[in-house]
């Protein structure tokens, strides 16, 4: 076992909300998955390096929970330059932005997560800083007021979306690449367990890896979080590893089934089913009638229902796939038999 492994256990057993952090990747070999991206990356930093660049502005976008956080961390890793993080709903005004902007150094990298809920007005503020390193401020109001510029040093924008088509056409020009992260294989996720299960010191047999991976929805976030769960199970069984009952127990109590849905997955897709006839019904009807956020259907529940081919949309509204019906055990409709 490496020194550095050992320090990741310490880490983590002193420390449960720092589990998180002590399980993200911190160098390429340990980033599992998403190969054509880290490639394209590797090739972009390595060019970089060799001009004695900064590297172009990136845009991430991809589900929640998919790496596009850790991947910023490697490129400043790999860069050696200092990573200051930001998030688009905290910056409220073109003045938060301006203060995050003025307090950049040479080559730092400023990673803005949830890019999309920028609003306009503060896009317009990164338009000259991403294309000539320029900050332009207003001070004052009305007649009085005025515009002063100020050079900013040489910097990189990471940005990251769920939502990419809420980006600006304007800012989304301005990125030098942007890259897509798609659902990981079950495989990759395999791996992922397994090297998070080494890290936190967890013995777990085939079965259990295969149950958590088939239930963690393509991506590494939730199977990390599941893996915590059956530790949390496993410690109050008393058990010393994890095994395919603890794991099918652990499971069972989330209410999460063999498909990774969990509860309000299988509401969405009964109220299409009982309620609608199987669709099509409109997202708004649907999200009135589950009392529940437009957003969150769109954004959470919806992409992985699709992935699986349980959920279709259409120009019409939602529709439940033939294999909806045949995993809630409902009966399907004519056209779909």
């Amino acid at each position: 076992m490496t020194e550095e492994k050992n320090i990741k256990q310490e880490s983590a057993g002193n420390d449960a909300g720092a589990i998180d952090t002590v399980l993200r990747p911190t160098t390429w070999s340990e980033y599992i998955g998403q190969e054509t991206v880290k490639k394209n990356l590797r090739i972009i930093i390595e060019a970089a390096i060799l001009r004695n660049e900064n590297i172009d502005h990136l845009l991430f976008y991809g589900q929640a929970g998919l790496g596009k956080t850790t991947l910023a961390g490697l490129v400043a890793r790999e860069m050696n330059a200092a990573l200051k993080i930001a998030s688009g709903p905290t910056i409220e005004k073109a003045g938060d932005l301006a203060a995050l902007l003025s307090n950049l150094e040479a080559g730092d990298i400023l990673f803005i997560d949830e890019i999309h809920r920028l609003n306009r007005q503060i896009e317009e503020v990164l338009y000259p800083a991403m294309e000539s390193r320029k900050l332009h401020i207003i001070i004052g109001k009305g007649a009085g007021a005025r515009s002063i510029s100020l050079d900013l040093p040489p910097f990189t924008l990471i940005g990251a979306t769920t939502r990419v088509n809420l980006l600006s056409g304007p800012l989304r020009s301005r990125f030098g690449a942007t890259f897509r992260l798609d659902y990981y294989e079950e495989q990759d996720i395999s791996e992922i367990i397994k090297r998070s299960a080494d890290i936190l010191g967890i013995g777990m047999d085939d079965e259990a890896v295969k149950e958590v991976s088939r239930a963690s929805r393509f991506t590494p976030r939730v199977a990390n979080r599941l893996l915590k769960r059956c530790r949390d199970f496993m410690s109050v069984r008393k058990k010393e590893g994890i095994d395919g009952d603890i794991a099918r127990e652990t499971l069972a109590m989330l209410e999460i089934d063999e498909l990774g849905l969990e509860a309000h997955d299988r509401a969405l897709l009964t109220a299409i089913i009982d309620k609608f006839k199987g669709g099509p019904v409109g997202i708004g009807t649907l999200a009135a009638t589950m009392n529940e956020d437009k957003s969150t259907i769109e954004e959470v529940y919806e992409p992985y229902l699709m992935r699986l081919g349980l959920l279709r949309r259409t120009p019409a509204g939602r529709v439940a796939g033939a294999r909806a019906f045949t995993h809630l055990k409902k009966a399907a409709p004519d056209h779909l038999l």
